[in-house]
């Protein structure tokens, strides 16, 4: 049964938490108040709870001196949020501060987040609005069952000591979460990362995941980063202004801005479809990325590499990566960094490609075939062929080997080159 709270005796401002019991049975429907309701402490919601905004509207904010991690705190399963707003106080707030430590989840270090949800399962959350979050809009940390849907975040996140972004403002799944959608969502003038999953080394990777149908535009770091994590479909996302404003992107710890980004041990996952134009940055980075697929994305307008593989976690190899069909326009320093073994790039148009011209190795070609990245993987067993590419140099530099790279270790053919 339905039940709805009395809330047109309460104050606009409320001094303590909102605390929902989990029904037995069946999900409470809390229906919040029209306009807007201030909150001084953190709204804890648990199990079989349904939490949605008035026909009219209702916006969430901080109330000055709010104590706590977020304003909605989801400590059960079971729970839906929809149809309200959540305004944060990073206009009145602005407290800079740098990453956790390399042994501290986000969940237990970052405040001022919009909803938090940990060790939490069959969670929905749509048509949620957040804007001026001074962490996250939504971080889920160790999240069952998860659906992030037709959510829009704006003008969200910090700045660390440096004055330039800490990662935060957009929305973050950590620790291991698993079975996870987020999908059709707006993102816009976010300091960090959009859309990311994140895990410490020591923890579960995040899983069986889908990222699909979001928009992003200008963000100061990654549109998207998939980070520790297995099993991950990254499809049919776009968007433009990535690593903009420039005085937001973090140089300083080579932070530097990727359409689609990847961090940690990544396999078994897919990156197709994408559409990312106007890129202070790479299109995507494949540090971690072993056994997937990279197909039929499209970026143009970039201010560094097309493509390029990385090995920095130990406990993998850049290996059986299929890179195929896909469209870069107007790389910077080259088109495609590859090293390891087993990877096939086939049936890509790498064009207008603006090489560095003096250097003679990386910077000036094409395709490279590298030696290492992080740590050693020579290319060796890979397949080049069937590719377009095009721009300063490519009839000379098309693909070129790093020293030590004999021409018989890998198969190159059939590429065009103009």
């Amino acid at each position: 049964m339905n039940s709805r709270l009395a809330w047109g005796l309460l104050p606009c401002i409320v001094a303590s938490a909102f605390v929902v019991m989990p029904a037995p049975r069946h999900r409470r429907v809390v229906q919040l108040p029209p306009g807007v309701v201030y909150l001084q402490s953190e709204m804890m919601v648990g199990s079989g709870v349904e939490v949605r905004g008035a026909p009219s509207g209702t916006t969430l904010r901080f109330a000055p001196h709010f104590s706590g991690r977020s304003l909605i705190v989801v400590t059960g399963w079971d729970v839906v949020l929809h149809d309200f707003a959540i305004e944060g106080d990073r206009a009145g707030n602005d407290v800079r501060i740098g990453l956790p430590g390399y042994d501290t989840p986000f969940a237990k270090f970052t405040r001022g987040n919009g909803v938090t949800a940990v060790h939490a399962g069959h969670l929905r959350i749509f048509n949620l609005r957040f804007r001026e979050m001074r962490g996250f809009a939504v971080l889920l940390s160790a999240v069952t069952d998860a659906r992030i849907d037709r959510v829009q975040v704006s003008d969200s996140g910090s700045r660390n000591y440096a004055g330039t972004n800490n990662t935060t403002g957009g929305i973050l799944l950590e620790e291991g979460t698993y079975d996870f959608r987020v999908t059709d969502c707006d993102l816009r003038n976010i300091r960090g990362n959009g859309i990311w999953t994140h895990s410490l080394y020591t923890s579960a990777r995040n899983g069986r995941g889908l990222i699909s149908g979001n928009r992003f535009s200008m963000l100061g770091r990654d549109a998207i980063q998939v980070g520790h994590a297995t099993g991950v479909r990254v499809e049919e996302n776009s968007g433009r202004l990535i690593g903009y404003p420039a005085e937001d992107v973090d140089i300083a710890s080579g932070a530097y801005a990727v359409a689609i980004d990847t961090a940690g041990n990544v396999d078994r996952s897919v990156y197709a479809r994408n559409r990312f134009e106007d890129i202070n940055g790479k299109c995507i980075d494949l540090d971690g990325f072993h056994d997937g697929e990279v197909r039929d994305n499209t970026c143009r307008d970039l201010k560094n590499y097309g493509i390029v593989m990385n090995n920095t976690n130990p406990d993998m190899q850049s290996r059986n990566i299929r890179v195929v069909n896909n469209l870069i326009d107007g790389a910077m320093f080259g088109a495609i960094f590859v090293i390891g073994n087993g990877n096939l790039v086939a049936r890509n148009q790498f064009l207008n490609v603006k090489t560095s011209g003096g250097d003679p190795g990386i910077l000036s070609a094409g395709v490279f075939l590298g030696q290492r990245a992080e740590r050693p993987a020579p290319a060796r067993d890979n397949v080049i062929e069937d590719n377009v590419i095009t721009g300063s140099r490519m009839k000379s530099r098309c693909v070129v080997s790093a020293p030590g790279i004999p021409s018989e270790w890998n198969v190159v053919r059939a590429n065009r080159c103009r």
